[in-house]
């Protein structure tokens, strides 16, 4: 891929606060018009174990600060395949906690909005 699309590319997934591989698996949906929740969960699951590999190497290494973000990037995408295989896509950085908070009300569970308070 030439240099300066690549440099584009991780541009807008750091501003859309996503990573390049996730960034990149959504373009090729809409190019591709796949709509399948299922097909679009396996990616945030496939991502979110990649992430949690890397957090363990991170961990292994004692870098503790990456290691925290690539676990926020596991929890992350844990709760945008739940919300994928509910038809739903999450496109901002504060959409899990968004939908997390519906998720509770739904449940009728606040236990649910615990983890993703930032206060």
């Amino acid at each position: 891929m030439p240099d300066k699309a690549l440099e584009d590319l991780e541009k807008r997934a750091e501003s859309e606060g996503k990573s390049l591989e996730e960034l990149i698996g959504e373009a090729m949906f809409r190019e591709l018009d796949i709509k399948d929740p299922q097909t679009k969960a396996e990616l945030h699951l496939k991502l979110c174990e990649k992430y949690i590999r890397e957090s363990e190497e991170f961990l292994a290494k004692k870098d503790y600060a990456q290691a925290s973000e690539k676990a926020w990037g596991a929890s992350s995408q844990m709760v945008k395949a739940l919300a994928a295989k509910e038809g739903e896509d999450l496109r901002s950085h504060a959409s899990p906690w968004e939908y997390m908070n519906k998720l509770a009300e739904k449940l009728v569970d606040v236990e649910l909005r615990h983890p993703w308070r930032t206060r």
